[in-house]
């Protein structure tokens, strides 16, 4: 649980550390019918963004670390990662699927900068023509861009950038070292320049704060060239709803009563809800509205509500102790 001195108000941007993470698996498999992958991968174990949003938080819980602070500065990377991943992909019957990579925390992170697992992870994906999907709020994306050109080619990628408010100073207040607003237009821009898939993620959106902006999200995201949209309602898990009030009554104290009233009418009462089917979407009057504002916005943009990724291209790399036939 977070430490009782914690206030997300008075969190300063200290000394960042980073330990290893030894890893049994590279995969990890999921049956949720809420996500559009089985599949995923995750180079590392909190994140540097600072996203006060954040679901997977809790995650350092389990590590008796708190959800708050360390979370954004005790950071844990997988350096075997790639060797796993290549092990895993050359087992007898292994059936390809789209990955997601950065599915929990970014992937491209400040920290890839220095430790470059997600580029090793790609460069695995390339040589085995593994279909992928990456999901961040990075600028950092466009350094692979050479990578992610090949798959584009072969339609075995998409990138989705999350995109949750034009506003920077919201931006700045709410996730204090991702990407601005404007960077990530045009990091949407220079992928899709390079005719690689963007979808825009608008997630979360947080009712009365950033909902209102979903149709100019999505028709700067179509503008800047993005193919594809989709969206996610707020999610607050135990750990992370006290950090969120705190932080609302910090940034935004008229605000808080609406923001949770509207929150809760979506969650049947409670400030989260993690029932299949209704996790990400929600439920309810205001859910509805929501999604049809949604709708309408994406197809008056003409975005897909995804791209497909082939599957059939795929080559397995040669087993452990194999020598490769050519």
């Amino acid at each position: 649980m977070e430490r009782a001195d914690e206030s997300p108000a008075a969190w300063d941007t200290g000394p960042t550390t980073t330990e290893i993470d030894r890893a049994r698996k590279a995969i990890t498999y999921n049956d949720s019918p809420d996500i559009r992958f089985d599949r995923s991968i995750n180079p590392y174990r909190g994140c540097e963004h600072g996203c006060i949003y954040c679901y997977a938080r809790p995650t350092h819980a389990w590590l008796d670390l708190s959800p708050g602070i360390d979370f954004e500065q005790r950071l844990f990377r997988r350096p075997d990662l790639p060797a796993l991943l290549r092990d895993e992909l050359a087992q007898p019957g292994y059936s390809p699927a789209p990955i997601a990579v950065g599915s929990i925390t970014d992937a491209y992170q400040p920290i890839e900068r220095r430790y470059g697992i997600t580029r090793e992870v790609l460069q695995v994906l390339v040589e085995t023509r593994h279909p992928v999907q990456l999901i961040t709020k990075s600028a950092l994306v466009e350094r692979d861009i050479d990578l992610l050109t090949t798959l584009a080619g072969d339609q075995l990628v998409e990138v989705a950038v999350s995109l949750t408010t034009l506003d920077p100073a919201l931006a700045r207040r709410m996730e204090p070292r991702a990407s601005s607003p404007r960077r990530r237009l045009d990091t949407i821009g220079a992928l899709a320049a390079a005719g690689i898939p963007v979808r825009v993620l608008l997630a979360p959106l947080i009712p009365v704060l950033t909902e209102p902006e979903i149709e100019q999200l999505l028709a700067a995201a179509a503008e800047h060239g993005a193919v594809s949209a989709s969206y996610v309602l707020l999610r607050l898990p135990a750990e992370v709803s006290p950090l969120f009030r705190e932080w609302l009554q910090h940034h935004y104290p008229d605000s808080l009563s609406h923001v949770m009233a509207h929150q809760q009418a979506m969650r049947a009462g409670r400030d989260n809800d993690s029932a299949f089917h209704s996790r990400m979407r929600g439920t309810g009057a205001y859910a509805d509205i929501i999604r049809q504002r949604f709708e309408l916005s994406r197809r008056r943009h003409q975005l897909q509500d995804e791209t497909p990724l082939r599957c059939d291209l795929f080559r397995p790399p040669p087993a452990p102790g194999q020598l490769p036939l050519f």
